[in-house]
């Protein structure tokens, strides 16, 4: 299990784009579970929508896309790269998501192959799917002024 300061060292995102609080499970180079708990004070929900909050669609996407970021980049051949969303298909969103919710994202690697590959992921509420989606991906260098990810063995941590 990895808490949020764990998956900060991983995954380059910070707020307000960090949306993993924590990893449940990780199987490395197969799968990860990862969770975001949804608070009314997030800052979308200013907007989306004022007196009927739901977390939008590309969010719930992005959340689930950064559980498949910590996959890929706990893998130290990665630990230097940023992934990138290259590509997502099937996607479907089946029920809102909403303040209070626990939305709990697993992802599932299909292929890697050098620095792209694809993912099945599936976000779930109360264990009822809320969105899947196909996601291929990219791993591009990481261009940091202050040096080696976190993290990272070169980083001295």
């Amino acid at each position: 299990m990895l808490d949020v300061e764990m998956i900060r060292r991983i995954l380059p995102h910070r707020y307000p784009m960090l949306l993993v609080d924590r990893i449940l499970e990780i199987e490395a180079g197969k799968r990860c579970v990862g969770i975001k708990n949804v608070t009314i004070n997030e800052y979308f929900f200013e907007g989306h929508f004022p007196g009927q909050a739901i977390m939008p669609g590309v969010l719930i996407l992005e959340a689930m896309a950064q559980v498949g970021g910590v996959l890929m980049l706990s893998n130290p051949e990665y630990a230097k790269k940023v992934p990138v969303i290259g590509g997502v298909e099937n996607v479907r969103f089946r029920k809102p998501v909403v303040p209070g919710d626990c939305l709990v994202s697993e992802v599932e690697v299909i292929y890697v192959r050098k620095n792209f590959g694809k993912v099945k992921m599936v976000a779930r509420v109360n264990n009822e799917v809320v969105a899947s989606a196909d996601l291929t991906f990219g791993l591009i260098d990481r261009v940091r002024s202050d040096g080696p990810p976190m993290g990272h063995p070169e980083a001295g941590e």
